[in-house]
């Protein structure tokens, strides 16, 4: 504006099948040469990891991941940090939306590759384990000059990420839009009346694109259409 995370069972927000490979994609146009001397144009981009998705936020020669996908995930993290002309040098913050692996998965492989703070929701940064020390975020927090936004109902302690300059929200699993703009799947939901409210929430708020976990990004009519989907619920 992370170490080896261990968990019981898989528990994915999408009842789609991960690919066997990912490729990166996005707006955020590449900058040449190396991270340490050159700025980045203020933007974002995509890693498409199939059926999830991480998001890099870039500006000054600082970039910042937005969760880190399943396990096994780093690597093309990494080529998306290259295609946006960077690499782990300029991450300097990792925020994860919430703790289901599919999005905390390759928190502790990032973690030896960067000299970077790494956060999750107050509610969910317990449930991380992992070598890095997850430090806390709550409602109005900022990070890299991104507000966050608490959306529980998909987890306790879910959050979405907004960048107020450009009204971009990476809103993790309280949106998706497999199937147009829903709010969080039912079947991976640990509260269904608050994710509602947290989309309710979100739709008053000046968002212009959504970046959602699963899904293509909104960058088109998304307040618009935000707001006719918390008229509905």
């Amino acid at each position: 504006m992370l170490g080896l995370a261990v968990y019981n069972t898989v528990t994915a927000c999408s009842s789609s099948a991960p690919p066997s490979e990912a490729a990166p994609t996005g707006n955020a146009p590449a900058s040449a040469g190396s991270a340490a001397n050159n700025a980045f144009p203020a933007g974002w981009k995509r890693v498409n990891l199939g059926f999830v998705s991480a998001y890099l936020l870039l500006r000054g020669k600082e970039v910042a991941v937005i969760d880190t996908g399943t396990p096994g995930s780093a690597e093309s993290i990494h080529t998306g940090l290259k295609a946006a002309g960077a690499d782990w040098a300029a991450v300097k913050h990792v925020i994860i939306t919430h703790y289901h692996p599919d999005h905390a998965g390759s928190v502790d492989e990032i973690f030896p590759q960067v000299k970077s703070a790494f956060y999750a929701g107050a509610g969910d940064a317990g449930n991380i384990v992992s070598d890095a020390d997850i430090k806390p975020l709550d409602e109005g927090d900022d990070v890299f000059g991104l507000r966050v936004v608490n959306t529980p109902g998909h987890t306790a302690g879910h959050i979405s990420i907004l960048d107020t300059s450009t009204g971009t929200l990476v809103a993790g699993d309280a949106l998706r839009t497999q199937n147009g703009l829903e709010g969080s799947d039912p079947q991976f939901t640990a509260d269904e009346t608050a994710a509602i409210a947290s989309v309710k929430k979100l739709a008053g708020l000046d968002i212009k694109a959504i970046l959602p976990g699963h899904g293509e990004p909104l960058t088109s009519g998304a307040k618009e259409a935000l707001q006719k989907l918390a008229a509905s619920l």
